[in-house]
């Protein structure tokens, strides 16, 4: 792991940089490998609460600007599903799984948090 100081537009950041062959490197002899840590984020296709369908969930936080597909919908794994402002920049959330949309969760201007459900997919 390396630690490097950088600076952008005059604010300086602390930045760990990890190369992959030391993450993917075999254990010195005699060393048990560390274990990775659990991820804490939500999967990126959940159950929804209703029990109808998969969501395709926000990868970021941010505002709504567009929602692509509407109820009855059939779409395609990597269609866009709806258009997410984040720090002034247009992201396109694509659909994880074929299929036809059962209900839309946001709305635009909707704020949303990363992980939260936009659509569900059955």
């Amino acid at each position: 792991m390396k630690i490097y100081k950088i600076k952008v537009n005059g604010k300086a950041y602390r930045v760990e940089l990890e190369s992959l062959e030391e993450v993917n490197a075999p254990a010195p002899k005699g060393e048990q490998p560390a274990k990775p840590a659990e991820p804490t984020k939500k999967p990126e296709s959940a159950a929804p609460a209703s029990g109808e369908g998969q969501a395709v969930v926000s990868p970021i936080q941010g505002s709504v600007v567009k929602v692509l597909v509407n109820v009855g919908d059939k779409i395609k794994k990597g269609q866009a599903v709806a258009v997410i402002e984040a720090m002034k920049l247009e992201n396109e959330v694509v659909s994880t799984l074929d299929g036809e949309v059962c209900a839309v969760d946001v709305s635009k201007g909707s704020a949303v948090a990363s992980g939260d459900p936009l659509v569900h997919v059955r």
